[in-house]
């Protein structure tokens, strides 16, 4: 059986445009894993920025219930003082005449 030449072009150029769309395809998915691994280390700096701000958030509120929870205890006492006066005041005039 003698050799097509038509069907040796045909096969030889599908198979160059196989190997050429293989090497892309390469390429492309080295640029998307590159990409991919840029994108992981954002978003595990991003996670340990998140947890550090928590951290400071949450200390920050922490120190600004133990202030209200002071001032409460200070405005009880200025209450509890202020009731004290009035009570000793009950019954009494303003007149010293």
């Amino acid at each position: 059986m003698p050799e097509d030449p038509i069907a040796h072009s045909e096969l030889a150029a599908l198979t160059r445009r196989f190997e050429e769309a293989s090497a892309q395809d390469s390429r492309e998915f080295g640029i998307i894993k590159s990409d991919l691994t840029a994108v992981r280390l954002q978003i595990g700096n991003l996670d340990q920025k998140v947890e550090n701000l928590s951290g400071h958030v949450t200390q920050r509120v922490d120190g600004l219930e133990r202030k209200i929870d002071s001032f409460i205890d200070e405005q009880r006492t200025v209450n509890a003082t202020m009731v004290e006066l009035l009570s000793s005041l009950v019954g009494k005039t303003t007149d010293s005449q």
